[in-house]
């Protein structure tokens, strides 16, 4: 797959509707702010600092940013082991995160998710998962929770092209759509799942046609566009709160760095990722927004001094934290004794 053959339906930023200077900066601020967390992360887990594993979502910020903004507080998010940006486009703090990278007690997870499973309960954030597919099922019931209760809540759930492969894919989509959950399926097509090309482990590629199967209104946006991906799940989300049944969108992207830290990526060429990052979220939205007068230059400078304070801060938070005592480890690990 090229950066053709990722269809490209973004229009002038001011004919998509997004002529509101402040939305435009603060969407602009939201990618910065995870492309720069996420490369110091890279640094941090090079000097030893960060350990396990480290998946990083750079290329596909405009997916969080984009997204995010669309759900209610009230609406809960799950989402894959590749989730810092979605974390931080949902409001959970950098200093937080950037803890629970470090295993530390100040952690959202307190220390003991690591990378991969980030959570926030006071944000609706129920976090990541190291498996593939595995917040699909939750998805599912957390919908029929909300349907139960009659809260016109969505939940969103984000999960990667790998996941298609998954049993749990069409159980969930079979089930929201039978009972008519209000679950929204955001599929983060970044083509090549671990390291294996879509159309090498899947006969339909078009992965929007394949969760139609089951009677669901299925969509693809062009990933790598903001604005398109804003407009997109706004209207995905009003569909799914209006009472009309589950919906699929799939953001067809691309992640410009290894599948993790340990990747060594040698199925793609360095070619096609160069050429993809010709179509880089960040710098096209930056470049377009200037172009039409939405935002003045200077903007982008101050956004950079802002999101690196931000991560300076970050680190020196989680650097102070504290590791959990060893009386501790076991707590949430064993269920306490129950006495009648």
């Amino acid at each position: 797959m090229t950066p053709q053959d990722t269809p490209d339906t973004r229009p002038a930023i001011g004919a998509a509707g997004l002529d509101d200077p402040e939305r435009a900066r603060a969407l602009l601020w939201q990618m910065v702010r995870i492309r720069r967390f996420e490369e110091k992360c890279a640094e941090l887990y090079s000097a030893g600092m960060i350990r396990g594993f480290l998946h990083l979502y750079i290329g596909e910020e405009a997916i969080a940013a984009g997204a995010m903004p669309a759900l209610r507080d009230t609406d809960s998010v799950l989402a894959t082991y590749r989730e810092h940006g979605h974390a931080l486009a949902r409001g959970v703090p950098a200093g937080e995160i950037m803890a629970e990278m470090y295993g530390k007690q100040e952690g959202c997870s307190r220390g003991h998710g690591g990378s991969m499973h980030l959570f926030d309960a006071g944000r609706r954030f129920v976090g990541g998962s190291a498996i593939v597919g595995g917040s699909l099922p939750l998805a599912v019931g957390f919908a029929l929770a909300d349907q139960l209760a009659g809260r016109d809540n969505v939940t969103a759930c984000f999960f990667g092209d790998g996941a298609v492969a998954e049993g749990e894919f069409h159980e969930s989509l079979n089930l929201a759509t039978l009972w008519q959950l209000p679950v929204l399926f955001l599929c983060e097509n970044n083509r090549y799942a671990m390291g294996t090309a879509l159309e090498r482990h899947q006969s339909q590629v078009d992965l929007a046609a394949k969760a139609a199967a089951y009677r669901l209104p299925s969509e693809s946006v062009d990933g790598m566009d903001v604005v398109a991906v804003s407009r997109a799940t706004e209207a995905a989300v009003a569909y799914v709160r209006g009472g009309q049944g589950p919906m699929f969108l799939e953001y067809r992207t691309y992640r410009f760095r290894a599948h993790s830290m340990f990747d060594p990526e040698h199925y793609r060429d360095k070619a096609e990722v160069e050429q993809w990052r010709q179509r880089c979220p960040v710098e096209t939205f930056a470049r377009d927004a200037v172009a039409c007068g939405l935002l003045e230059a200077s903007v982008r400078d101050e956004i950079e001094r802002e999101v690196a304070e931000e991560i300076d801060a970050a680190v020196a938070f989680a650097e102070a934290g504290t590791w959990e005592p060893v009386e501790d480890l076991c707590h949430d690990v064993y269920a306490r004794e129950v006495r009648p």
